[in-house]
């Protein structure tokens, strides 16, 4: 293919790149443990947490910081995080029951999601919180706190459909929580079974990156709880949610050069930049472009802790156009937040080791087959586009690069592409290489996977730094303790 290579380099902090670096290791494990391998960094689940504390520590806001278990079923992680002062959010009675096990007492588990009658039993038995969605919901496990004699359950209200005054700004609608409009039958719920549930506070929860939004809806919430009070509760606290991101990409200029390149592939202006020409939501009809780039902002600057600092200063115009936090500080109110991509930031990569590689007709990109299927490293599943490392087995050099290259997995499905992106790599891979997708440790590593056609799901490793050496264990053998875990 003619033209510069459209890198798209991964970020990597000094944990990550230090464990990258490691390349005997890392070729030893998957060679023991095979293709894929996750490989996760429980100590920087720990520093980012410490992140996201500043934040707080800097608008002199209390609270807990809860993380959201859907994103990676790693043990490893989940013991890291019980052995700091953070929370949990479960979505499922086998998450509550994994939380449990893993040292969270329930004062820092708090339930979300979709319930079914054993996951709200379990909930109200253990004394966690729980994040009740609708009238109904919270009438079910007022029902089975009661028949069953247990203690009564604080909860928090969930409310969606947030709407400010002036400039009218809606927030997404979400299928989670009770539509602010209809607000007042929940508490009406919430008064009518006062002796079996405690109102602790609201929440929110929006699949957004829209700073707006999301101020929208703290904004109905901070006025929610004000008419709360003037019912006779006492609610103390407001959640918002997570959905605060990651920035993937190492630079800026780069994510800036695809999606132009992206944009004139489309338009057969320059050739296609994906397999089959994929255009990622955008398609050209008569010369005009159209859709919606359907990708996720690889590179985001204010992402992470950085995000709740920026929408915590935000200001309520409804309330007299204070910053948030300054509200929330006001009212003594604690903030909850349930960061899952954002706390595993760096937190893990999936190696894959290099099977075949062919060339095409026409000098074509190269075609890469990799022993890992699509949903093993589901980073196109979330809109991710990202380079993989290069591992070679044998160091030769630089190789003959840069190449074009496009990763097919393993399964016998056309569809079964890692990426539809046509990669650039700084150098030739060869059979027997890893490709390491850095940066998979939020959603990318297990959400999605499978065992299709018999093919097992990637084991899973935990690894740490001992002064310059980084040891391992399975990840069901880690404890936050020493010598195993190695993390005090």
């Amino acid at each position: 293919m003619g033209g510069q290579p459209l890198y798209l380099a991964p970020r990597l902090e000094t944990r990550l790149r230090s464990l990258l670096d490691a390349r005997g290791l890392l070729h030893t494990l998957a060679d023991a443990l095979g293709s894929p391998l996750n490989v996760v960094v429980p100590d920087q689940l720990a520093e980012n947490l410490q992140q996201f504390r500043s934040v707080y520590g800097k608008h002199h806001l209390a609270g807990q910081i809860f993380l959201a278990h859907k994103a990676n079923r790693s043990s490893a992680l989940l013991r890291r995080l019980a052995a700091t002062d953070a929370g949990v959010d479960v979505a499922s009675l086998a998450e509550l029951q994994h939380a449990l096990g893993a040292g969270f007492t329930p004062d820092r588990i708090i339930a979300t999601g979709p319930k079914n009658p054993e996951f709200l039993w379990l909930a109200g038995r253990a004394s966690v919180t729980v994040s009740v969605d609708t009238r109904g919901e919270l009438e079910q496990l007022a029902t089975l706190v009661r028949k069953h004699a247990l203690p009564p359950t604080r909860v928090l209200l969930r409310l969606s459909g947030f709407e400010t005054s002036g400039v009218r700004v809606l927030s997404r609608r979400s299928r989670f929580g009770t539509g602010v409009a209809e607000w007042a039958r929940l508490l009406e719920a919430v008064e009518q079974h006062a002796d079996v549930v405690d109102p602790a506070g609201v929440a929110y929860h929006l699949d957004t990156t829209s700073l707006t939004e999301k101020a929208t809806a703290l904004e109905g919430c901070l006025r929610v709880l004000e008419e709360c009070r003037s019912r006779g509760l006492r609610p103390r606290a407001v959640d918002i949610g997570g959905g605060f991101g990651v920035n993937y990409l190492a630079d800026g200029g780069q994510w800036e050069r695809y999606t132009t390149a992206l944009t004139e592939a489309v338009l057969g202006t320059r050739p296609p930049l994906t397999y089959g020409g994929h255009g990622y939501g955008l398609r050209d009809e008569a010369g005009t472009l159209r859709g919606a780039l359907g990708l996720y902002p690889a590179h985001r600057p204010v992402a992470g802790a950085r995000y709740l600092d920026e929408l915590l200063s935000h200001p309520a115009p409804s309330l007299g156009g204070r910053p948030l936090a300054a509200l929330l500080l006001e009212h003594l109110y604690d903030l909850h937040t349930e960061p899952g991509r954002a706390l595993l930031d760096q937190c893990g990569v999936t190696l894959t080791k290099v099977l075949e590689v062919r060339e095409h007709e026409d000098d074509g990109p190269l075609h890469v087959r990799l022993a890992v299927k699509s949903d093993d490293v589901a980073l196109e599943e979330h809109g991710v586009l990202m380079d993989p490392v290069v591992l070679p087995r044998v160091q030769t050099g630089t190789g003959a690069g840069p190449v074009a290259v496009h990763l097919f997995g393993s399964l016998c499905l056309e569809s079964d592409l890692i990426t539809r992106r046509t990669v650039f790599l700084p150098r030739r891979p060869e059979p027997g290489d890893l490709l390491a997708f850095a940066n998979t440790a939020g959603y990318c590593m297990d959400f999605h996977a499978t065992r299709a056609q018999h093919q097992p799901v990637a084991r899973k490793v935990a690894t740490w730094r001992e002064g310059d050496t980084w040891r391992w264990c399975l990840d069901d053998q880690y404890w936050p303790t020493t010598p195993v875990g190695g993390a005090q």
